[in-house]
């Protein structure tokens, strides 16, 4: 399985994939901000939506492609564009299809898009989950750190009133490059 971080351009291009993706985590039930029933038209136009952003730097996407080509998960780190908060981004829309689960891509997504934030000296990130979720397990066991619960904040895919759970963590710094013993 790749992980790869698409440009706009790709996001546009590969929007019916990832629309495929998006379809299949709301029909299992995961609250992403969508209601069911959710047609693959209406999802492949809200990932070409996102394009723009992906070209502006504003939204950084992470695609896990399998061996046929087909997308099994994606993750992204959206920033803001506030000047006082350009030190923190959030995670958002960190989904796996139902037949990938179980396989730790959740896991490897998730710290495809903590190194990265390091590495482009992002400090703090955080996000949001339907509490109760299945998510709510990962990011614990990911060291992320529960900062509250907002009750009724969003519908779920069904259309009842959830909670939402808010995560933060502070991105590891990536380690320095080591020194080679022939240089000196």
């Amino acid at each position: 399985m790749k992980v790869l971080r698409w440009t706009g351009a790709e996001l546009r291009d590969g929007a019916a994939e990832l629309a495929a993706l998006l379809a299949d985590t709301v029909a299992g039930g995961a609250s992403v901000g969508f209601l069911a029933p959710l047609t693959r038209a209406e999802a492949a136009a809200w990932w070409r939506e996102r394009a723009a952003e992906a070209a502006a730097g504003r939204l950084a996407v992470w695609v896990a492609v399998d061996g046929t080509g087909r997308v099994a998960g994606t993750v992204s780190l959206a920033r803001p564009d506030k000047p006082n908060s350009r030190h923190r981004a959030e995670l958002v829309k960190l989904m796996v299809h139902r037949s990938a689960r179980g396989q730790g891509l959740g896991r490897r997504l998730l710290a495809t898009a903590e190194h990265a934030a390091a590495a482009d000296g992002i400090t703090l990130l955080h996000l949001d989950t339907e509490t109760g979720s299945p998510a709510e397990h990962l990011y614990r066991s990911a060291g992320w750190t529960e900062a509250g619960t907002i009750p009724d904040y969003a519908l779920s895919p069904d259309g009842e009133l959830r909670g939402t759970t808010l995560y933060f963590k502070r991105p590891a710094a990536p380690a320095p490059p080591r020194a080679s013993a022939a240089t000196g």
